[in-house]
């Protein structure tokens, strides 16, 4: 009987079809073509049996029809899901809103949020402690009135989401029942959906479900009806996690990936059926491409962020890239840039003859790699023309001329210019892979590159050598090997539990582990898999106490896990800490079916003698045009090996062997592309600035920032660097120059230079290999002191010269002082805020000074409260420099030393005439920006435009504050940094030329311009809102933000946590302001409601939109929050906030934004209203609301 494996994808439907003799059939066609079909699947195997579209499939014909599909995906994406009922735990209704608090795009001033997806929340009265305790019961009868409210307006889906009901589900069932007596059609409850901790997460998770269900319903029920003759039809999807399941099985929140995954499918099968076990796939389509890693299993992950929802359910972890055949060319900001905008199928790229912008794929039709000739002839109008090279050379021509004109230099060769692009677009894939293997501790220098989708082929050459990757698979389906990949698939069910408890109860976890697998099973088996022929993977995801990063190992001993943990551990993040407490967060288990279709390809009529090209044509390698030899795939022999340049044409797609690299077929007809000669490395490429290098080093300066912020995310112990995201990660040149600064946190933006340049200063001629320093001295390069900075040099090979720092600034939870978190509210002397660390050697030629700096943390009036705490931040800290260090090693490998140093001077060039040209755009400003305390920050600017730069003089601002308003100049010129960022409007590099075109005069020993002995903590966080928002005034293009972080810090001896709240932003002159994100100078992140709870003695009752305290206008601010956290043990609560006398300003007639407040409701009934910056002792039960500032209004109503 026939088998059917489909994926249907956005553009296009890929078939294939295995009839019944074992032979396959291959077919493409158009997803959407209205007028020939109704379904693209049910129109493909129509054709390949033969049959009229009008035809019914005959009965028994077809065994099984295995599909992804993007149904669900493309609804997510385009917002066209079922309308859908919200119903949510009371006090959070806002939640799924607010999300963590974070802005998407950090230099936005009018910041775009997604739509969400649900149309109406209800907040229903029941709440559960994190123990699941019920604290108030369920009120059942608003519950049924909102379920019937919404039905008669016509809402047919519900999403119940209640605070712990993963630990108790008691609630979210009953609810469902009435929803179920009240006729809803679709009902989904979030401990079914995803029985995990984190209510955001699972919230957004269960409203995906409740979103997108019935629209697959309804697409699973058309391919049914097609089918419904074919009573042995088995009809089966791809879930994101990989595995198949049944079609009435099939969820919303387990198809976001379906296509996708059934290409990591195919490329880990495909990839060990030719005998490699260590994979990376590579799969390049029109508008982006997906990469993947394999090292013998499936790595999934549990929180995924798709269209802007967060997705809390196992999915394949795949990367995306916004750079495939179609992303567009462009030359912005003084470089070549490609993508992320693609020019889709259509127009398409310029070659296709529809008036379409220069691509990617341009690029190898112009350079000869692609040959109108030896492709299909679908182009033009009418569709029936090859090629269109002339078309691209006129592109290619007119976007020289206009470089050079830009650039006042002699006009760039189109071929080298090609060439360039194709430099850019695969550095960026290259980046991309690096996220998913480097970043991790995988040395892929030993993998193979299985290479698909419709473009691969044309660049795995190039990719694999900015990898070091010496070997690329390229399978004979390679054009359509995600729909192969149905095929290989086994059915797969994965169940997963909540645990959070010592890795020492075994047992317990032993037990929950047998009732998933219990679960597990029974779902295979409801889907006809027989007992014997199902397989577990029994997984536990460990991490350190305190920790939030988990790592994934087999469930076994606890000897066994926590000696694969602390592997895991050391090959991810260079260490691990003997002895320390490990937790098990989540237990999961998946049940395999042993059953999965393979194709034999060994069984084909090869041919018998060598192939020989079918033509020669034209193509450019390294600049010079040369012949290369074309060769048919279908016609190679077995091993016959192909010396590159060569170009091996096919089918499905095109394959350019590069210099130095050869091509054979092994025995299963996959072409195997291995490097034959070792790559050189061209010397002195960067002695004059190259528009295509800039871009290729800034992404890779750039990206060494980021992958050192991803370990130290990961490896982090506090709170505030694990979830909040509060640190930033830089690499620095040899004299503590800004090269590149991840944008974490704009208030460390450009701020740590400073703090290098006192290592050098200090440490002259005593700086050596393995050398690694620490300091929060704020008049030395730090801001306040619980950001502590570590700072190591980075050497030649040859332990001779420094080439670069790296760095980086994490906000340690606690570094002492006269208050839990290290934020007084009324400290008056450095000494009362916490430890002072200058300049101390933390390595010393790689010697651990560890009691040296345990007495350090020790030391002083008020030392640090958990000591094992910071230790375990610092070592997180050490291990991100690491990281850097390893990716700036691998750059010279590739580059050279020579090109490396002039490009760290070529980037910081471009940075400084970026700015430039944005100050062009400003005119003369100035602002009096009045404090709560009376005193102002006030700022002039003179706007330069023949020299094109800036003055920005803050004579006349407040002497040096008695208490703790004050900030080093260090967080002044960040503050400098980030607004006029925020003014280009575009993704400059953020490095140290942004300051050469702008002249700063600050008064000394003013608040921002601190001085030893002064107290700084409010400096860091309100003095550096307050400065961004007069500088906004000064230059008049936002009304004012809420201008503080609302710093909330409590705590005891035992436990300290740390928050920044979000408020509303201003409005603009054509955009209203946004209600509850972090504005300006921070970032940070908040911390789950549920994961809060479960780690402090404290319960979050409300975090919600403080509606109608924007400022009004033709353009309204942005609302502030509501939010209520009541105490369960006796702490100190400390807040350090401002705009609680003065309201964020108004512009242009528009209203101020309403100031915010806070107070303590005591148990005992009273209620105490607090200052901004204040400091109480609250008891057990004592409730604590702070409310927001909400930001002001632009223009008159």
């Amino acid at each position: 009987m026939w088998q059917f494996w489909i994926d249907r994808g956005g553009t296009f439907t890929d078939i294939v079809a295995q009839n019944p003799n074992g032979s396959i059939v291959i077919d493409k066609l158009l997803s959407e073509n209205p007028q020939a079909y109704k379904d693209a699947a049910i129109a493909g195997i129509k054709r390949i049996l033969g049959l009229n579209i009008t035809d019914k499939i005959p009965t028994n014909k077809i065994s099984s029809v295995k599909m992804g599909t993007t149904v669900a995906t493309n609804a997510l994406l385009e917002r066209k899901g079922d309308r859908t009922l919200l119903l949510i735990t009371e006090g959070f209704g806002d939640l799924l809103r607010i999300g963590y608090q974070n802005r998407p795009l950090l230099f936005d001033l009018n910041i775009k949020l997604p739509e969400l997806l649900y149309e109406r929340v209800v907040e229903i009265p029941e709440r559960l402690d994190s123990d699941g305790k019920v604290l108030k019961t369920l009120d059942e009868y608003k519950a049924r009135q909102a379920l019937k409210n919404a039905k008669l307006d016509g809402i047919d889906s519900v999403a119940i989401a209640f605070m712990h009901s993963y630990v108790n589900s008691n609630h979210e069932n009953i609810i469902a029942k009435i929803a179920k007596e009240e006729c809803f059609n679709q009902i989904s409850v979030s401990h079914k959906v995803s029985p995990l901790i984190k209510l955001v997460g699972r919230g957004d998770t269960t409203v995906v479900d409740a979103y997108l269900s019935p629209i697959l319903r309804r697409y699973v029920n058309q391919v049914s009806e097609e089918l419904k003759g074919s009573k042995s039809t088995r009809l089966m999807f791809m879930q994101s996690n990989g595995g198949l399941t049944d079609a009435n099985l099939f969820q919303g929140k387990d198809a976001l990936l379906s296509g996708p995954a059934g290409g990591v499918v195919s490329m880990t099968e495909t990839g060990k059926q030719a005998g490699y076990k260590k994979l990376i796939g590579f799969d390049m389509g029109g508008t982006s491409t997906d990469v993947c890693h394999f090292a013998g299993e499936y790595e999934r992950s549990f929180e995924t962020e798709l269209a802007g929802v967060r997705i809390r359910a196992p999915m394949m972890d795949i990367n995306t890239v916004a750079a495939g055949g179609g992303s567009i060319l462009s030359f912005k900001d003084g470089r070549f840039q490609v993508g992320p905008e693609s020019a889709g199928a259509v127009p398409g790229p310029a070659s296709y003859g529809r008036n379409g912008p220069l691509t990617v794929t341009d690029c190898n039709v112009l350079l000869g790699k692609l040959h109108p000739d030896h492709f299909p002839k679908v182009f033009g109008k009418n569709g029936n023309e090859p090629l269109n090279i002339e078309i691209v050379k006129e592109k290619f021509l007119d976007l020289s001329n206009f470089v050079s004109k830009k650039n006042k230099q002699p006009l760039m060769n189109i071929f080298e210019m090609a060439e360039g692009f194709l430099k850019i677009a695969v550095e960026n894939m290259a980046n991309a892979i690096k996220k998913i293997s480097i970043q991790k501790g995988y040395d892929v220098s030993n993998y193979t590159m299985n290479c698909f989708g419709g473009a691969g082929g044309q660049h795995a050459c190039q990719v694999a050598d900015s990898l070091g990757i010496a070997r690329v698979l390229i399978h004979p389906y390679a054009g359509i090997l995600s729909a192969y990949g149905m095929g290989l698939a086994e059915v797969r069910s994965i169940r997963e539990s909540h645990f959070e408890k010592n890795i020492e109860n075994i047992e317990e976890a032993r037990t929950l582990i047998e009732l998933l697998s219990s679960q597990a099973k029974e779902d295979l088996i409801k889907q006809g898999i027989s007992d014997t022929s199902i397989s577990f993977s029994k997984k536990v995801f460990l991490h350190y106490q305190g920790s939030h990063q988990n790592l994934e190992v087999n469930f076994d001993s606890v000897t066994n896990m926590t000696r694969s943990f602390e592997e895991e551990h050391k090959k991810r993040f260079g260490f691990f800490v003997s002895g320390r407490e490990i937790f098990i967060e989540m237990l999961t288990v998946e049940a395999i079916s042993n059953k999965s279709e393979s194709h034999n390809f060994t069984d084909r009529s090869a041919p018998k003698y060598d192939a020989r090209p079918d033509a020669h044509k034209r193509m450019f390698v390294e600049s010079t045009e040369i012949s290369v030899p074309i060769y048919q795939r279908h016609k190679l022999k077995i091993n016959q090996t192909i010396l590159g340049p060569a170009i091996i044409s096919e089918s499905t797609g095109t394959n350019i062997i590069e210099k130095g690299w050869s091509g054979s077929l092994d025995n299963f007809y996959n072409l195997i592309l291995t490097r034959v000669e070792k790559k050189q490395i061209k010397k002195g490429l960067g002695t004059s600035v190259d528009v295509v290098m800039l871009e290729v080093f800034n992404n890779l300066f750039m990206n060494i920032a980021e992958q050192m912020g991803a370990t130290l995310a990961n490896t982090a112990y506090s709170v505030n660097i694990k979830e909040r995201l509060d640190f930033s990660c830089a690499l620095f040149d040899n004299y503590g120059s800004l090269v590149a600064n991840a944008p974490h946190v704009p208030v460390h933006l450009g701020s740590m230079s400073e703090a290098i340049r006192t290592v050098i200063k200090l440490n002259k001629d005593n700086i050596f290999p393995g050398d690694v320093f620490v300091l929060n001295a704020p008049f030395n390069g730090g801001t306040h002191l619980p950001d502590v900075t570590v700072i190591t040099p980075v050497f030649e090979k040859n332990g001779d010269n420094i080439i670069f720092f790296v760095a980086s600034r994490g906000h340690h939870a606690d570094i002492g002082g006269t208050t839990p978190g290290s934020g007084p509210p009324d400290s008056k002397h450095i000494d009362e805020e916490g430890v002072l660390i200058d300049n101390f050697k933390l390595f010393d030629k790689g010697v651990f000074k560890e009691d040296e700096m345990i007495n350090i943390l020790s030391s002083g009036k008020y030392p640090c409260r958990n000591i094992e705490h910071n230790m375990a931040d610092l070592a997180a800290q050490v291990a991100a420099n690491k990281t850097g260090i390893n990716e700036i090693n691998s750059m010279i490998d590739q580059f050279g030393i020579e090109t490396v140093h002039a490009y760290m001077k070529h980037v910081q060039d471009n940075a400084e005439e970026c700015i430039r040209d944005a100050i062009l755009n400003l005119n003369d400003g100035n602002y009096e920006y009045e404090l709560d305390n009376g005193e102002f920050i006030r700022v002039n600017i003179e706007i330069d435009k023949t020299n094109r730069e800036a003055l920005i003089d803050f004579t006349g601002t407040a002497k040096k504050n008695p208490l703790n308003y004050n900030a080093p100049m260090a967080v002044c010129h960040a503050v400098i940094l980030y607004v006029f960022r925020t003014l280009v409007g575009k993704n400059i590099p953020l490095n140290e030329g942004c300051f050469k075109p702008i002249k700063i005069k600050i008064p000394d020993n003013s608040m921002i311009n601190a001085k030893y002995p002064s107290a700084v903590i409010a400096g860091n966080t309100e003095v550096s809102q307050l400065t961004c928002n007069a500088l906004f005034g000064a230059l008049g293009v936002i009304a004012g933000s809420q201008a503080t972080m609302n710093n909330f810090i409590w705590g005891n001896d035992r436990i300290q946590n740390y928050e920044t709240i979000c408020g509303g932003t201003g409005a603009g002159p054509n955009f209203n302001g946004t209600s509850a994100i972090q504005t300006h100078m921070t970032n940070t992140r908040s911390t789950d409601p549920e994961v809060l709870e479960a780690r402090f003695p404290v319960r979050l009752e409300e975090y919600s939109i403080r509606r109608n305290s924007g400022g009004k206008g033709k353009y309204s601010g942005g609302d502030g929050v509501t939010r209520k956290l009541r105490f369960l043990e006796q702490m100190t609560v400390t807040t350090l906030c401002s705009h609680r006398r003065i309201p964020p300003f108004g512009v242009d007639g528009g209203e101020p934004g309403q100031c915010g407040k806070e107070w303590l409701e005591t148990a005992s009934g009273k209620s105490i209203n607090l200052k901004g910056n204040d400091s109480c002792n609250v008891n057990v039960n004592d409730l604590f609301v702070m409310q927001t500032p909400g930001g002001g209004g632009f223009g008159k109503k």
